[in-house]
């Protein structure tokens, strides 16, 4: 008879499957006995799986430090259950094997450490005001260049694996979260051939943001220093060799670092998107809880009323009103996105003095006809729900709407 698990917050349920999956680590008094994370044993077991390999290079400092601290964090106060060690040990371990691979690449041809990751196109914003399908409608531009989930999970060939077997295995990876989680479909699309946010990318540098997001590791502290230096060293290796054409990047999390995103690329164009944060402040709440509701019983959540990328942007209101990054930074607000995707992209290319061809405007529109408002289900969520005072919300944010003119919804 189906069944599902206890319901996290009124909101959400589990598959049946994984309901399962998750009582066999109850079963043997815990899941940390039946999936261990021991660092030593996760980096023996990196170095066996490439035969050969024992490098995982230095070249974004000692990444065995916040390695080692990462998996004693998970421990102490991660609270994975079966399946969530499953992805997670799934998940270093590709990261692992990965700093094998790039490092071997960078030995054998040492010209990739010298590619020149020329004036990107960064996304940044909150979650919920349109960075995720802004992203998308950009990686249509032919003169432009996203990097795609298969190539940033698998950026390396190894042993026999070609590029249709690398596809192959990130669509799996890609499509289980929706697996584990159905509701997960409704916040964001994930696939092997749509462009990657740089969480992803950074994830084997086990120093950035996607550590943080799928556990509470509340004493793991990120380091962005040494994220900024692994991204520019994988993008070195996926740009080596292929015609020249400007990246597309992507992360709400470019907020809380925006400085050492220009130090790492000077000459970066900077596009903030803005919405009304009565629906972008619980929205990153929802989407928290619900990824780490994917590999957790017990979601440790941040405090609503702490520092969060709601303060970063009061903050870089502030700074830009004092004059700080006009030439860096773009503003894109939803309302114009959603009325108008192809105008809006026309007049963003205008302020960043970039061509915008008819073929770019046609793709647009029927990548929009094509991804409908809805097509996964909706994301449901409210300020009360996650402990959110609307009036307080309105109050805190209230130099940022101003500054920027953000249209209130509600």
């Amino acid at each position: 008879m189906s069944s599902t698990s206890k319901t996290l917050a009124g909101h959400y349920t589990r598959p049946d499957w994984v309901r399962r999956i998750n009582a066999m680590g109850d079963s043997v008094a815990g899941a940390r006995r039946l999936i261990p994370l021991d660092a030593d044993a996760l980096i023996n077991d990196a170095v066996e799986s490439t035969g050969d390999l024992s490098d995982f290079g230095s070249y974004d400092g000692d990444w065995q430090a916040r390695f080692t601290s990462l998996l004693e964090e998970l421990e102490s106060t991660g609270a994975l259950n079966t399946m969530g060690r499953l992805m997670t040990r799934q998940e270093i371990l590709r990261g692992l094997r990965t700093r094998l691979f790039l490092t071997r690449a960078r030995s054998e041809t040492p010209a990739m450490a010298d590619e020149n990751i020329d004036a990107p196109l960064v996304i940044t914003g909150p979650p919920r005001s349109g960075t995720s399908i802004l992203f998308e409608l950009l990686s249509l531009d032919t003169t432009a260049r996203a990097p795609l989930a298969w190539e940033v999970i698998h950026p390396l060939a190894f042993d026999r694996a070609n590029e249709q077997a690398r596809v192959a295995m990130a669509e799996c990876e890609q499509e289980f979260w929706a697996d584990v989680q159905p509701e997960f479909a409704a916040i964001h699309e994930l696939r092997a051939d749509l462009p990657v946010e740089c969480v992803t990318l950074t994830l084997p540098g086990f120093s950035g943001g996607h550590w943080s997001m799928i556990a509470d590791v509340p004493n793991w502290d990120a380091d962005y220093p040494a994220t900024m230096r692994y991204h520019r060293a994988l993008l070195q290796a996926l740009q080596h060799g292929g015609p020249p054409r400007n990246w597309v990047l992507k992360t709400p999390l470019y907020l809380a670092f925006i400085d050492m995103l220009l130090d790492t690329y000077p000459d970066a164009r900077v596009v903030h998107t803005h919405r009304d944060p009565l629906k972008t402040e619980p929205s990153a709440f929802s989407t928290l809880a619900t990824v780490r509701w994917q590999r957790s019983d017990e979601v440790g959540m941040p405090d609503p009323d702490g520092v969060g990328l709601g303060d970063m942007m009061v903050d870089l209101a502030r700074r830009r009103s004092e004059g700080e990054f006009a030439d860096s930074i773009i503003d894109l607000h939803f309302s114009q996105l959603m009325a108008d995707p192809a105008g809006a992209v026309e007049e963003l290319y205008s302020q960043l003095d970039r061509p915008f061809a008819g073929p770019h405007a046609d793709a647009i529109r029927a990548y929009m006809k094509a991804k409908p408002k809805g097509k996964f289900g909706q994301h449901k969520y409210s300020a009360e729900q996650w402990g959110f005072d609307p009036a307080r919300i309105r109050k805190k944010m209230l130099p940022y709407t101003d500054y920027y003119g953000v249209t209130l919804e509600g």
